[in-house]
């Protein structure tokens, strides 16, 4: 049965396919301009939880009770669109250790019809990969460079040279884009637009989406909100690090109703433009 969803905004909405919804965003209009765009996507509870620690220990996981095939389709839409997806350190450690959700596979029958379409946009069938990590304590899978994909490394000046001629031994250009405060989002932005990247998604967490903010390079935010809340001490938001200077404004782009979300609950499918 063909999953459908509510356009609540903008007006005049009604019923239309799940699958399509955020390709038919084209974001791939922006790949004329000369420069970059950027876009992310999270998903969180009814109380803002986008990761819980169970016992604040050992690092944050995202919730099973939120997490859906329909919004993870709409998470492929996004990045079947993109030249090139922002990853972390982290999420490699994670994915080593079996606990993330699966952005590097390449040849998923699941969503061929995805890769098809990116064929037919005269794209790779797989988009490049870009990872941010400060100190590059993360394990280089072989599949991070699958079918002839390329994949960058930014670090900062705290990197050990050791390492990074490590990981440049496999193929990984480690480019030095930050000091002690971390790496710059300006720097990385000018380096792949340098090399032609133009449309970018973060998969990556909040801290990130901070880095994005703060260098005022993001450019839309994808948000699914879920009907449910969770509670607990140790959690992550979508968006962690200092208070910004000024504060970052956001208008409504589309807004989707999904009546049948995680367990038959509904779900909200937010995109905001930064302003």
């Amino acid at each position: 049965m063909e999953q459908r969803i509510i356009q609540l905004y903008p007006q005049p909405g009604g019923k239309q396919p799940l699958k399509g919804s955020y390709l038919a965003h084209n974001l791939r209009q922006f790949a004329a301009q000369d420069q970059i765009y950027v876009y992310t996507n999270f998903i969180a509870s009814l109380d803002n939880r986008i990761a819980i620690s169970r016992d604040g220990k050992n690092g944050m996981e995202i919730p099973q009770s939120i997490t859906n095939d329909h919004d993870w389709w709409l998470f492929q839409e996004l990045a079947s669109q993109a030249d090139i997806i922002i990853s972390s350190g982290r999420y490699l450690r994670e994915w080593a250790q079996g606990n993330a959700q699966e952005i590097l596979q390449v040849d998923n029958p699941e969503f061929a019809e995805l890769r098809d379409w990116r064929l037919s946009q005269g794209l790779p069938p797989q988009a490049d990969i870009a990872i941010i990590s400060n100190n590059l304590q993360f394990p280089v899978p072989n599949v991070l460079t699958a079918t002839g994909r390329k994949a960058f490394v930014f670090t900062t000046t705290d990197a050990k040279p050791s390492r990074i001629r490590e990981i440049e031994k496999k193929g990984i250009p480690v480019i030095v884009a930050g000091d002690q405060n971390g790496v710059s989002g300006t720097t990385m932005i000018n380096y792949l637009t340098e090399r032609n990247y133009r449309i970018v998604f973060s998969s990556a967490g909040p801290k990130i989406l901070h880095l994005l903010i703060a260098s005022k390079i993001l450019n839309r935010l994808y948000f699914t909100h879920t009907s449910r809340i969770l509670g607990g001490e140790h959690y992550a938001g979508i968006v962690e690090g200092p208070l910004l200077e000024t504060a970052a404004d956001f208008s409504l782009y589309t807004l989707y109703l999904d009546p049948t979300g995680p367990g038959g609950q509904n779900q909200l499918f937010y995109a905001f433009d930064r302003q």
